[in-house]
């Protein structure tokens, strides 16, 4: 820890990838950070526990020291970090993680290739579940799912490319094309040859060969330059603009809000159902004392037959600690009593997680009447703690209604 403390020191405040090495130098962990002294400092914290979990206390234990290597930005970060863990397979980045349920970048084989996210576990076969089309190449695969489809928004303003939703030479604009995300593969506005460049360019990005790009796109532009071609060297011109000043806002966001030490999330957690049917979970986030209505989530109960609200619990708190990129929580709130705590805390312990777990009791009318936990916690959070159980009992019944509707209707 000391030796780590004192390599600390000469971290930069900026973007890039850290890696924690054992005695023999061999990679243990390898994360990202917008900033890699501020990130790294974070692992020397006291509650460490708490925020990340035992595996890390751990893996900061076996660490004898640690290293970084500099990006741009946080986005060649995050497209780094995937490279790394599939190169060198850290222990304490895939132990008690199954690297199947994390997401791929795939691109198909064909005249026209889509740019697709596919989780792992789907990438057995050559060909991409529900559909016709081959595997071109794929890259990953990458832990944090959130933040890839961000990264993906910035590379598509870079290099519009096609989806699913867009059929070539259909004669239409799809939406894409509207908003100028699509570079006309609907209507033909680009020929086989120039869409192969982008794809090019797309699979250069997700290989780190951002240098590679900006020498071609120079070479390009001069060339439309020197031919008076101004308006496609003016194009190009923006794209190496774009690629030496990557706005990743988003994923900083995004990154801030995973691990800042200040912020105080409490996560709630209910069930609905009638009679044990069409039974849904939802958990709603509070954030030092703020909804964070962007960060509900949603759960069809896939697992529990019949009306058993703890199973259900279950099932949905374990789903939910299997997206390691989801900011943790550092108190978790149960709508029931004994059983929901204990249900709750059962699933924690599973993972190795140490987060302080309360439940809100209710009347027969379904008012909250008392909460179950440490009262430490209850005595300086209770307005929060209520306000996240109020949110959740009322998400999760909004979703179970949308559900008998769905279920009505399609009868």
């Amino acid at each position: 820890m000391s030796t780590i403390a004192k390599q600390l020191k000469n971290f930069p405040e900026e973007s890039g990838v850290y890696f924690f090495l054992g005695a023999k130098k061999e990679m243990l962990y390898v994360g990202k950070a917008t900033s890699l002294r501020s990130r790294v400092h974070s692992y020397l914290g006291k509650d460490l526990a708490i925020t990340r979990g035992p595996l890390l206390v751990k893996m900061i234990a076996e660490a004898a020291s640690i290293e970084y290597r500099k990006t741009d930005s946080v986005l060649e970060a995050l497209i780094l970090e995937a490279d790394l863990i599939k190169k060198f397979k850290p222990p304490y980045n895939t132990e008690g993680k199954d690297d199947k349920s994390f997401n791929c970048v795939v691109i198909t084989k064909e005249d026209f290739p889509q740019v697709l996210i596919i989780r792992k576990k789907d990438l057995d076969s050559s060909i991409i579940p529900n559909s016709k089309f081959l595997i071109h190449s794929w890259f990953g695969p990458f832990p944090h799912g959130l933040q890839l489809q961000e990264a993906l928004k910035i590379i598509r303003k870079i290099f519009p490319y096609r989806d699913s939703k867009c059929r070539p030479l259909q004669g239409r604009p799809c939406f894409n094309r509207q908003i100028g995300l699509c570079p006309g593969v609907c209507t033909g506005e680009i020929s086989k040859e120039e869409y192969a460049k982008t794809i090019r360019n797309i699979k250069l990005l997700f290989q780190n060969k951002k240098g590679a790009i900006l020498k071609s796109l120079e070479r390009d532009m001069k060339t439309f330059a020197k031919a008076r071609e101004f308006e496609k060297a003016d194009e190009l011109k923006r794209k190496i603009f774009a690629l030496q000043h990557i706005q990743d806002v988003a994923l900083i966001k995004r990154e801030s809000s995973a691990f800042s030490g200040r912020e105080f999330r409490i996560e709630a957690y209910d069930v609905a159902h009638i009679s044990g049917k069409e039974m849904v979970a939802v958990m709603t986030v509070v954030s030092d004392g703020t909804p964070a209505k962007s960060e509900y989530r949603k759960f069809k109960v896939k697992s529990v037959y019949g009306a058993n609200d703890t199973a259900a619990l279950a099932e949905a708190l374990d789903r939910r600690l299997a997206h390691s990129e989801w900011p943790m929580p550092r108190l978790i709130v149960v709508d029931g009593a004994v059983a929901q705590k204990n249900a709750a805390e059962a699933v924690l312990k599973k993972y190795g997680f140490i987060i302080p777990v309360v439940a809100v009791t209710k009347d027969a009318y379904h008012r909250p009447k008392g909460i179950l936990g440490e009262r430490a916690f209850i005595a300086a959070h209770e307005k929060e703690i209520l306000l996240a159980n109020s949110e959740a009992h009322r998400f999760s019944i909004a979703f179970h209604r949308k559900r008998l509707q769905k279920g009505f209707l399609g009868n």
